[in-house]
């Protein structure tokens, strides 16, 4: 980390503090009532959290700013884990005994819908003191003071990767101590660092090849080794569909001996459906997944069928679909990266608009 750089910011940001002192105190409410909230949610209380008790403790997180409807957002989450389920990996996400890094990997692996950034914002909220919040702007900040090997993509970010960018954050911490910030846990952090290390747009940090390239020709090595990727994709493709105004499902049965990662579902007037079908290939058999998409085409709402993969195994996707009748003309091949690169930009372009409270949340 640099350390001359991180000294400079803290010393500006402790100057903007004492020129605004009522600004700064709002925050440093702000910053109590969140965390009191959160902790109030203890593995007890948790245990006899309600469905609409858990559309309010996700709805004040900052991460839910992307969502319009929020009861929309929470409610696909528990159709899609169902509440019981969402319930205990929650607490024991937030308040099992085990590491850390074993704790984030197994919430990761087991719910789908709530990714990195909502599980740290709530991680920091309840334990500030270890817990850093991650998201475009820590990431922003961090390669500005000269921390290596950060996760540019949420399959990138497991629960040893979360440790050490934790540790990251409390160095920033112990900095704001030193120079004598009495608010200086990692919530604090994240305040500062919105503040001093924030002059580059996260989308021109996050997106340095255009929207249009392809993937290199030899995949990242993760493509096929991490276990999060394949769920990571699958989620973000729904997400997308969702911002796009279809109803979206994952791991969703469209065809008897077909059920597949991904559906985008829209009602036409009076007239029935249109679906669109994403299947994620990352390892396995490339055979199979043409197998699922052929037959997912036996629902005749079905117009359109996408296999999402990296590069070299697109290419083998087409080779091997192009000797299949009535596969071959409605397959479209998707690159993984180009995937990411979409939802991030969608996520902005939600989360800008949204904020700008144009539609009310309702009753």
């Amino acid at each position: 980390m640099d350390k001359a750089r991180l000294e400079e910011a803290v010393q500006s940001y402790a100057k903007d503090l004492e020129a605004d002192r009522e600004g700064y105190e709002k925050d440093l409410a702000d910053r109590r009532e969140r965390k009191a909230y959160y902790q109030s949610w203890t593995m007890d209380r948790m245990a006899r959290m309600t469905e609409e008790e858990f559309l309010d403790y996700l709805s004040r997180l900052w991460a839910m700013r992307i969502w319009g409807n929020k009861e929309y957002a929470v409610g696909k989450i528990i159709e899609g884990n169902g509440f019981p389920a969402v319930r205990k990996h929650l607490a024991s996400l937030l308040w099992g005994e085990e590491p850390i890094e074993k704790r984030w990997d197994v919430f990761r692996g087991a719910v789908k819908g709530i990714g990195p950034a909502t599980m740290s914002e709530l991680l920091c909220h309840t334990h500030p003191e270890e817990c850093v919040l991650w998201n475009r702007r820590a990431s922003v900040a961090l390669e500005k003071l000269g921390v290596p090997g950060l996760p540019r993509y949420d399959y990138q970010l497991d629960g040893k990767k979360y440790r050490v960018l934790s540790n990251a954050a409390l160095s920033i911490s112990a900095e704001l101590k030193r120079q004598g910030l009495p608010d200086s846990d990692l919530l604090a952090v994240d305040y500062f660092i919105w503040e001093e290390l924030q002059d580059e747009a996260p989308l021109t940090h996050m997106h340095k090849k255009p929207l249009g390239e392809a993937s290199p020709l030899v995949p990242p090595p993760e493509l096929k080794e991490n276990p999060f990727i394949h769920n990571d994709i699958r989620d973000k493709l729904a997400e997308i569909g969702t911002w796009l105004g279809f109803s979206t499902h994952t791991e969703k049965k469209v065809a008897d001996g077909s059920k597949v990662d991904t559906v985008w579902e829209a009602t036409i007037g009076n007239m029935g459906r249109v679906i669109y079908v994403f299947e994620v290939q990352t390892k396995g058999s490339i055979d199979s997944l043409i197998l699922n998409l052929l037959k997912s085409l036996n629902n005749p709402a079905v117009q359109g069928v996408v296999a999402v993969s990296d590069a070299p195994q697109i290419e083998t996707i087409k080779k091997h679909s192009a000797g299949v009748p009535g596969l071959r003309e409605k397959l479209k091949c998707w690159d993984f990266q180009q995937v990411l690169q979409v939802h991030e930009s969608l996520a902005q372009v939600n989360e800008a608009i949204n904020g700008l409270g144009l539609v009310p949340q309702g009753f």
